[in-house]
């Protein structure tokens, strides 16, 4: 499980999201012409933010990857219905929307890989090769590799750790060149469609588990905002911190308690350890999850438009 996509774009993407935050100047191309601030995608606004917090964050935030098995042991069938089509990344033309749904389609590499379906994975690899190379981070992938491995169900693993590597690659690059606003629109993208397709799920399977699931995301949707918010002075960046926002103030009537469950004993070479745990509820209604979904739902149809 942790060799899926989703899980390690989301950690990389995290991780540069609250440890690089920082920046520079507006930049040149390196054929002379000038970028602009709202195509570069490079910003002078720092963030920092404690370590525990980071921490938490980041584990919250890899939560999809627990939906990603909740959604195939939901019995839900496959459908790439609900998934981003790529024919539409021609209409991404700007950095902003091409990072974002490099982050969308990412996530539904994800959720392919959930299901093993090799005979569409290509195309959302090559979706992924032309966003990246748009963003001008295309040069991390060997995509004739990946597309060889895709088409071998036997090369999963494989294809998954070049994958990993080739984001961690990207992930290095972003971080020297001090563009963190691209690795938040990434990881933006991929949190909004990891909760689109687990709310298209619940919408038809009922599943109380993945329910929970976006339901929790409460924990996430605060900082997410804080951070979108270091950008609001670019056009693009306001609109999508206004829509957050909605959708933080639909999940602040949600409720999460915490209580000390009964502490777990292990031996570990001859040593008796007692690891405390703890139990968390989640408190919602029907109507609270709908709403939810539906904003979801809203953002996320306006970054794929």
């Amino acid at each position: 499980m942790l060799k899926k996509l989703f899980y390690f774009l989301l950690i990389l993407s995290g991780t540069q999201l609250f440890i690089s935050c920082g920046g520079c100047s507006d930049k040149k191309s390196k054929s002379g012409d000038a970028l602009t601030l709202n195509d570069s995608l490079i910003s002078d606004a720092p963030l920092k933010l404690s370590e525990d917090i980071m921490g938490e964050v980041i584990q919250n935030i890899s939560s999809p990857v627990e939906m990603a098995n909740l959604i195939k042991s939901s019995g839900a069938e496959f459908s790439q219905r609900i998934l981003n089509n790529p024919d539409n990344v021609s209409r991404y033309e700007t950095s902003y929307k091409r990072a974002l749904n490099l982050g969308v389609f990412s996530a539904d590499l994800g959720y392919i890989n959930i299901y093993d379906k090799n005979n569409v994975v290509v195309s959302y690899l090559l979706a992924v090769k032309n966003l990246a190379d748009g963003i001008r981070v295309g040069q991390f992938f060997d995509f004739n590799a990946l597309r060889r491995m895709a088409s071998n169900s036997t090369n999963l693993d494989s294809l998954m750790e070049m994958s990993v590597t080739s984001f961690n690659k990207m992930d290095s690059y972003l971080r020297d060149q001090n563009r963190s606003n691209v690795s938040t629109l990434i990881v933006t993208g991929t949190w909004i469609e990891g909760l689109y397709i687990a709310s298209s799920v619940v919408k038809e399977t009922k599943s109380k588990e993945l329910a929970i699931r976006i339901a929790e995301q409460k924990n996430i949707i605060d900082i997410l905002e804080i951070i979108l918010s270091n950008y609001i002075s670019e056009p693009n960046f306001a609109t999508l911190v206004e829509d957050i926002r909605e959708l933080k103030a639909a999940y602040a009537p949600i409720r999460i308690t915490t209580e000390l469950a009964e502490p777990k004993r292990i031996e570990k070479d001859g040593t008796l350890i007692v690891i405390q745990d703890e139990i968390s509820t989640v408190h919602y209604t029907e109507e609270q999850l709908a709403t939810i979904m539906d904003l979801i739902s809203k953002i996320r149809n306006k970054i794929v438009e």
